[in-house]
């Protein structure tokens, strides 16, 4: 199953034109990211326990429909692509308005980092459970490491 949020939109997150700006769609997305992974058991104090912490590479956002002050929207996450040891990873989050029609598109790639090495890592190996229980798109992946023998 996807993993979706309602959200009801806040004054602070909209523009002079009375739509939503740009940069509230990718806030709603990191929300959701955070909210799955809490739901799995990974608090923002459990990752700090772990000394890991992720990390963006790239945010693409695609916009579609525009999205009014007091509208409620539902947010969701897929996984694009997974390294074979979750060091890297790519989610797709979808946008949908109140009436259900989508109105943006963002796709986030990253990695998990080791907070005292200030390096990439991979995450604890429970971390398996947690992805595998992730909705895969339809075009899922695995992403190669470069260094692989």
């Amino acid at each position: 199953m996807t993993f979706e949020v309602t959200f009801p939109t806040v004054w602070a997150n909209f523009d002079a034109n009375r739509h939503m700006r740009h940069t509230a769609y990718n806030d709603y997305a990191a929300e959701l990211r955070v909210r799955f992974f809490k739901e799995h058991g990974y608090s923002l104090n459990e990752f700090a326990k772990l000394n890991i912490g992720p990390i963006l590479f790239k945010e693409e956002t695609s916009f579609f429909k525009e999205i009014h002050v007091g509208e409620n929207i539902k947010v969701n996450m897929e996984l694009e692509a997974i390294s074979e040891g979750l060091e890297r990873w790519k989610f797709k989050h979808q946008v949908f308005n109140e009436k259900g029609v989508l109105s943006a598109e963002i796709k986030v790639y990253g990695a998990w980092m080791d907070l005292i090495k200030r390096k990439l890592t991979a995450p604890p190996k429970e971390f398996v459970e947690v992805f595998n229980s992730i909705e895969k798109t339809s075009h899922f992946e695995i992403i190669p490491m470069k260094n692989a023998k």
